[in-house]
């Protein structure tokens, strides 16, 4: 493989440069598989009735049966990936993996799920479970609560009958498919 000629980026030419971004646009092609990988990860032991994996497949089938657009069904199933790499973070984790192929909206409702979620378990805690309440005027702040309450808290029950991963991977390579908006 071709290397760039600096060891440090001040010293970089646009050739450098161009070899990248020819890499760069390499990797990001291959972002569905890994992503897919990253959520067959979720399917291992965990304290919920269900695997990490089968509440995402849940979360995200519950979206398609109500309508939901594809790009939302991919944001449902992809919403605690987010866990495989830090799940102390997991819903900024997420959204930063989504934000570039999904709207603004999408975005919102990933980005904060975690904490509309704490909604339903942050009382057992001593905390104030209704700290979402501080984006109570944002747009999206319906949304998320909607999001939480229609298919994400609901989604842990071992006799919901689920869509299999296979019925989402087309879904997940048509987002990853679309051209990565920059945030730089």
């Amino acid at each position: 493989m071709k290397k760039v000629s600096f060891t440090s980026m001040d010293q970089g030419t646009k050739d450098d440069y161009d070899l990248v971004a020819i890499h760069d646009s390499q990797n990001e092609r291959g972002l569905s598989k890994r992503v897919i990988e990253w959520l067959q990860m979720m399917d291992g032991d965990s304290p919920y009735q269900i695997s990490r994996l089968q509440h995402s497949l849940q979360t995200a089938t519950r979206a398609e049966e109500d309508g939901a657009d594809m790009e939302t069904i991919v944001c449902a199933l992809l919403h605690d990936i987010g866990d495989v790499i830090s799940p102390s973070n997991h819903s900024q984790v997420s959204a930063a993996l989504l934000r570039p192929y999904i709207n603004e909206k999408n975005y919102w409702i990933v980005l904060n799920h975690g904490l509309f979620q704490g909604y339903y378990w942050m009382h057992h805690y001593n905390e104030d479970k209704n700290l979402r309440e501080q984006y109570k005027d944002h747009p999206y702040y319906q949304d998320c609560i909607d999001f939480c309450a229609k298919w994400d808290q609901k989604s842990f029950d071992p006799k919901y009958k689920t869509q299999p991963l296979k019925h989402f991977i087309p879904m997940i390579e048509t987002i990853f498919s679309r051209e990565p908006r920059s945030f730089v």
